[in-house]
């Protein structure tokens, strides 16, 4: 029990750490004009998201039911290599200007950084296919969850965030009770390491690479030597913390924004009651709920109204 009181605790200061990355992130990433979506107050944003997640699990679902699984493994590889490059680049320019801003500062900088973003993204991924060992997955997990959080969180205003919060919960309690395919995806993308999981091991000397299926381990009641939570789990709640900090007016939206990640915490520890019984579980419908009703308590009490500035 307290090896598992150890993961838990580890897994809780991820989760925190990649909303506070993302937070940070969020202002630098918005002056450089990052956002998906050029209309963040647009409620259809969540419309669109929604229905690119569920095609791209589609195709990855039906890829692997085919027998194509290399083809799907490199097909998520590509992504991240290109959302890893897409990420590093704003933060390669920074550094680059603040290392020399009379020759970085110009659309050489610029291109030195993109040349540099893609070679540092190459590298990683090489890196994640030949060794993908847990601190491996996890430590470019963690990168791509704070990036693509920092990003989303722009690019969303505050109602349509909430809108993906309520879409993305009912669909994940829905895919993870009712058909059961999001347990198939997490089992096929963890038999392949990829950084769509993170890993936290309740033991020294554990390895990802000896990793059983979680199927297998599942159907035969097996102690589990590692806990798994998906990086959507860590980035879609961050996205209403992000998007709080950025669209709300100052100097209450910092308030609302970490009274967001109260809440998503404390939803975090409900979860983990559940979690303990050793069966997978939804993370969305407590992790987002509890990210709502922490952003719903902060903003009352700070704006003196459940809507003012957003609706």
């Amino acid at each position: 029990m307290d090896r598992e009181h150890g993961a838990i605790v580890a897994m809780g200061a991820t989760l925190v750490g990649t909303q506070v990355a993302a937070i940070l992130l969020s202002g630098t990433f918005s002056a450089f004009q990052l956002q998906a979506f050029q209309q963040p107050g647009d409620p259809t944003n969540a419309l669109v998201y929604f229905v690119m997640i569920l095609v791209f699990t589609g195709v990855i679902l039906a890829l692997v039911k085919l027998r194509r699984r290399n083809f799907a493994k490199y097909v998520i590889l590509g992504s991240v290599f290109l959302t890893l490059a897409f990420i590093l680049l704003v933060p390669i320019y920074v550094a680059l200007v603040l290392l020399r801003e009379d020759v970085f500062n110009t659309d050489f900088g610029g291109n030195v950084a993109i040349l540099l973003s893609f070679a540092v993204a190459g590298g990683l991924t090489t890196l994640l296919v030949k060794y993908p060992e847990w601190y491996v997955v996890d430590a470019i997990g963690l990168v791509v969850a704070a990036g693509v959080t920092a990003i989303m969180g722009i690019s969303f205003g505050i109602f349509p965030a909430l809108l993906l919060l309520v879409g993305l919960a009912a669909y994940d309690a829905w895919a993870v009770y009712r058909t059961q395919h999001m347990v198939t995806l997490a089992d096929e993308l963890t038999s392949q390491r990829l950084p769509v999981l993170l890993v936290i091991p309740k033991r020294a000397g554990y390895s990802f690479l000896k990793q059983k299926s979680l199927k297998e381990e599942i159907a035969g009641g097996e102690d589990r030597e590692a806990m798994f939570i998906g990086l959507g789990d860590l980035i879609i709640p961050g996205v209403l913390s992000v998007s709080a900090f950025t669209f709300l007016p100052a100097p209450g939206n910092t308030a609302v924004a970490l009274a967001t990640l109260v809440g998503t915490v404390v939803g975090f520890t409900i979860l983990m009651r559940f979690v303990l019984g050793g069966n997978p579980q939804a993370g969305l419908p407590l992790l987002n709920g509890g990210a709502i009703a922490g952003f719903f308590a902060a903003h009352v009490a700070v704006y003196g109204s459940l809507t003012a500035g957003f609706l």
